[in-house]
């Protein structure tokens, strides 16, 4: 997980996931899912097959889900990842980091 976190664009890309993902308590839904690769991509200064590129890291560092909706993939946070990083640096079980219960549009 640190490995594809440590490339600074894979980290901003998280981080746009985890700030408009689905809740932690439940796995990404169809409809919940945080946000398109076009849309991660924003502002980043990358070529789009970069940002797929990273993207595809962090999905096989499993830190992300990727679902292929017709000529768009979409993506989100694993919750999994998350409660296990916040395991790592020893955030106690009742301050879990999660991502926030409402869906947020990314940019």
């Amino acid at each position: 997980m640190f490995g594809a976190l440590s490339n600074p664009n894979r980290a901003i890309i998280f981080r746009r996931l985890v700030s408009c993902c689905c809740d932690e308590s439940e796995s990404c839904s169809h409809d919940d899912m945080g946000s398109c690769v076009g849309d991660l991509g924003k502002n980043l200064k990358i070529a789009a097959s970069t940002v797929s590129h990273h993207i595809k890291e962090l999905n096989r560092a499993g830190l992300i889900k990727m679902e292929r909706c017709g000529r768009m993939v979409k993506c989100c946070i694993d919750s999994k990842a998350i409660q296990e990083l916040a395991e790592f640096f020893g955030v106690p079980a009742h301050e879990k980091l999660r991502a926030p219960t409402r869906h947020r549009k990314c940019v």
